[in-house]
This record gives C-alpha cells, sequence and structure tokens, in this order.
C-alpha cells in the first residue's frame, strides 16, 4: 500500500538523556529505601524506575500526522481546510515563537528538546486560535505534507 503524499507521521520521543535520568531516579528511590532492608530497596528501585519510565515514556508520546486531510497534533484534530500556508521556524525562530513572541490563544504542541517546528495559520473565522505550532524534527517534511493535503482536499 502507498502512502499518499499528503501522508505525514512523527512520534515526539524524549531524548535518550531523560532515560538516564530516569534510571537515575529509581536508584535515589532505592538508596532512600536502603535502611529498611534489601527487599524494600529492590522495590525502590523497580518502583522509581518503573514510574518514572512510564512519566517519561508518556511525555514523549505526542504524536504529530498529516492524514485523511486533517493534521492531528497530540489530541488536536484540524483539517487542513481551516489552516493557512505553513510556516518552517528555525531553531531561533521556534524558540521566539515558544516565548515572547507565543500569542495564549494559540494551540501548541511544544517540545522544548526538539528545536525546529512549524506554525500554521488557522483561516477559519469561527475559530480563535490564530495559529497551530508544532514542534518537529521534520518541519520541511511536515509543511509539505500539510500543502499536499490541502491541494488534495482542494481538487476532492
Amino acid at each position: 500500500m502507498q502512502l499518499s503524499p499528503a501522508h505525514h507521521d512523527e512520534r515526539l520521543t524524549a531524548p535518550r538523556s531523560w532515560w538516564g535520568i530516569a534510571a537515575l531516579i529509581g536508584l535515589a528511590c532505592a538508596l532512600m529505601l536502603l535502611p529498611l532492608g534489601t527487599m524494600p530497596l529492590l522495590a525502590g528501585l523497580v518502583g522509581g524506575s518503573a514510574l518514572a519510565g512510564i512519566l517519561v515514556s508518556a511525555y514523549g508520546s505526542a504524536r504529530v500526522r498529516v492524514v485523511n486531510g486533517a493534521l492531528a497534533a497530540g489530541d488536536a484534530r484540524i483539517p487542513v481546510s481551516a489552516l493557512g500556508e505553513p510556516e518552517v521556524l528555525a531553531p531561533e525562530e521556534a524558540r521566539a515563537w515558544r516565548t515572547h513572541k507565543a500569542d495564549v490563544r494559540a494551540f501548541m504542541l511544544m517540545r522544548s528538546y526538539i528545536p525546529t517546528a512549524v506554525r500554521v495559520p488557522v483561516t477559519d473565522p469561527g475559530d480563535p486560535t490564530p495559529y497551530v505550532y508544532v514542534s518537529t524534527r521534520e518541519p520541511q517534511a511536515l509543511a509539505a505534507a500539510i500543502r499536499a493535503a490541502k491541494a488534495g482536499s482542494a481538487d476532492g
């Protein structure tokens, strides 16, 4: 099965260093329970590591997809017909849109450990959201998929 050019699928996984931190949290939990004996130490190691790992995994489970004529970013599903021209943001510009240029009404799926992003204006007059900001490791591919999906929905 060949995917259409409007297809894009990316998971915004947490960096590897965060998994190391999760392991260190498990070790810290084990050391806190060391005075209570071996079994509590092992329970702290397993439990602390598991809990920290679940938190890292949950934070890194955000997906960015363009499929079936919609941009799916995290929990949001936005039809491409309600979106304007996507703007690829270089690291410095992405940082500016995450900080001093940000609008509180905007939908933002941002991960600070991903330096690049795409900003897409929302053109639907009934929607108060001015734009969608999405962190992505592949900004050119995401922008191209949005453009292709918009062209496909305009043809259909």
